[in-house]
């Protein structure tokens, strides 16, 4: 196993304490992309099931998008590790041909057809839990992008039920995003980054909304080293009754 660091593991399990994300019986289903985020996610769902005396399952699986990928030193690594994985074909890339155009937002497509194929790979299996890799800074930054671009107050939740019934969750969430780059680099992990972005294969405009919300949120943290703890508390600490929304019985 890699070396995890008893701070990620402290706040793992701090989360999944107050959350109840992972319990004994449960058959987990982590989407494993080869990112830093993911990768270090698997070592740390294995590292619970080796510890916790209540027993559960998962599998980590990676979506290939029928882009020529070969995932096959991905299988290899887990398997050296003790970690079951399996990657999953789809024709989401072909797919996608007809759907994207140029000029116009790739990313809402491809999360969409990815969560799709991720549900119904875990509905066809017995799988009752979704494990995703978000992290803190991705809370932030959705956060940030949906009142900036949506104009709607909404970040991503620790955990919550589909409507199909499989709940997604989030071990990461409060976890930053530099403590599992720390953690890649540390152990030396080979993983995927950008390069393997179905954008390079489109002529279309990379997105620019979470980079730029990205450096707006390093900006405020320079001067500001408090944001994201101020954040996170925030995130618990809401004041639905100073905002706008008109209640059903008004």
């Amino acid at each position: 196993m890699i070396n995890l660091s008893k701070k990620l593991l402290s706040i793992v399990g701090r989360t999944n304490a107050r959350y109840k994300m992972v319990q004994g019986g449960d058959k987990i289903l982590l989407g494993l992309s080869g990112g830093k985020d993911s990768l270090a996610l698997a070592f740390v769902l294995k590292h619970m099931q080796n510890v916790t005396p209540e027993k559960f399952e998962f599998k980590a699986v990676t979506l290939s998008y029928g882009m020529g990928e070969d995932y096959a030193y991905l299988t290899k690594f887990c398997n050296e590790h003790g970690i079951e994985h399996e990657v999953i074909d789809s024709s989401i890339f072909e797919i996608s041909k007809d759907k994207i155009r140029k000029n116009s937002s790739f990313c809402s497509f491809f999360s969409r057809m990815r969560r799709g194929y991720l549900y119904t790979y875990a509905l066809n299996n017995g799988y009752n839990k979704l494990a995703i890799a978000h992290h803190l800074d991705d809370a932030a930054e959705s956060f940030f992008m949906n009142f900036t671009y949506n104009g709607a107050l909404r970040t991503l939740a620790p955990k919550y039920t589909a409507k199909n019934g499989i709940e997604v969750i989030r071990p990461f969430i409060f976890v930053r995003e530099r403590a599992l780059r720390e953690n890649a680099v540390r152990n030396e992990l080979f993983v995927i980054g950008d390069e393997a972005c179905p954008a390079m294969r489109f002529d279309v405009k990379m997105p620019h909304a979470r980079h730029e919300t990205k450096q707006l949120l390093a900006q405020l943290e320079s001067q500001n080293p408090k944001l994201f703890t101020s954040l996170r508390a925030a995130f618990e600490n809401i004041h639905l009754d100073t905002f706008f929304a008109v209640k059903d019985d008004e």
